[in-house]
């Protein structure tokens, strides 16, 4: 795993290694597989901004003659279907059909390109904003190092006019309670207002929820605006700052947010050290990182959340839950961002190879 020593590696696969032999006692491989084929059947709605991530490959020239600025020159484009396009993706190979609601900018909506990116059954619900562009994440990268220079933004994250929210709205009303489990993945860039996550809330017959923090919207973005959840998934940096307390330890601050939100159940993911539930009835459940090859990080907790989220909704117990969502979390970072969705095919033979 990149870098990390060796030492780290050699304790955390002694680690891996202690937990799936106690897991194996109470997990058989048939049993996780039988809980992952019963999502099959879930009605799933995604709500949450659409989003492009755009990496742009380049290579090094050298420092700017006239100006302290670094010189790269174009080699590449790739584009990936991010945000709630990225969440729906991984959903839908693991369900017969899943629904997105989320919105476009009129300005540059990129639908083709969306459409196109979206698995065969998935099906988009587009809500157009006349005032913004389809949001775009564009990372330059050093194409040798893959090292990430910097990101533009190409965004308007104001919160949405009265009439498109009136009809995000109305999709809501519409949408919500066909659906057996509605996943709000929002990233903060101003599609889903109060008004909006409470009716959500109101019309859901089982809602989870990942409130992202990042450069967009730091400090003004927390999981307290999803307050009242079923399932809500985090990172470590997330739930610290909505603890005010970057240093807490988290076995304590996750208990105190469950019961202040009022969240049966948190996930709390956290890198290379896997991740952390807490169910009020469960108690906690720590899972190791099963990545040994880390290409990007990018997409890695959203794959987590889909996952978790799938199979929370369906009623399987957390520490089944958070395997297999710590299974998908290796498979997405052992490839460059959104490039490909979890492979269901990919994550059962895994999930039988670490339990044999």
């Amino acid at each position: 795993m990149r870098g990390r020593s060796i030492t780290a590696d050699v304790v955390a696969l002694d680690a891996r290694q202690k937990y799936l032999a106690d897991f194996r006692q109470r997990n058989k491989a048939a049993t996780v597989l039988a809980r992952i084929a019963e999502s099959k059947r879930a009605r799933v709605l995604v709500v949450g901004e659409a989003i492009i991530d755009e990496y742009r490959y380049c290579t090094a020239i050298g420092k700017s003659s006239k100006e302290p600025t670094l010189v790269v020159k174009a080699l590449s484009i790739e584009r990936f279907a991010g945000g709630s396009l990225a969440i729906a993706n991984h959903l839908a190979a693991f369900c017969d059909r899943v629904t997105l609601l989320t919105y476009l900018g009129s300005q540059n909506p990129q639908e083709l390109f969306i459409r196109s990116a979206l698995r065969a059954n998935v099906q988009p619900h587009f809500v157009f904003r006349p005032d913004a562009p389809t949001i775009v994440k564009r990372r330059f990268i050093d194409d040798y190092f893959f090292h990430k220079l910097f990101e533009v933004y190409e965004i308007n994250d104001d919160m949405l006019a009265q009439p498109q929210e009136d009809e995000l709205q109305g999709e809501i009303e519409r949408l919500a309670g066909a659906h057996d489990l509605v996943v709000v993945c929002d990233f903060g860039h101003g599609m889903l207002s109060d008004s909006s996550i409470g009716l959500l809330r109101q019309r859901s017959a089982f809602m989870t929820a990942n409130a992202q923090s990042n450069a967009g919207n730091l400090g003004y973005h927390t999981i307290s605006k999803y307050a009242g959840a079923d399932y809500v998934s985090t990172s470590t940096n997330e739930i610290l700052l909505e603890s005010r307390d970057r240093h807490a330890d988290l076995e304590q601050v996750m208990p105190q947010v469950a019961e202040r939100l009022g969240l049966p159940r948190l996930a709390v993911t956290r890198g290379v050290n896997g991740s952390l539930c807490y169910g009020a009835s469960e108690g906690f459940v720590k899972t190791p990182a099963f990545a040994d090859n880390v290409v990007d990080r990018v997409g890695a907790g959203d794959a987590f959340f889909s996952i978790t989220s799938l199979l929370v909704g369906m009623k399987t117990p957390l520490e089944i839950a958070a395997f297999v969502g710590n299974v998908a979390g290796a498979q997405a970072v052992a490839t460059v961002g959104n490039r490909r969705s979890v492979d269901r095919g990919v994550l059962l033979e895994q999930v039988e190879a670490l339990l044999d």
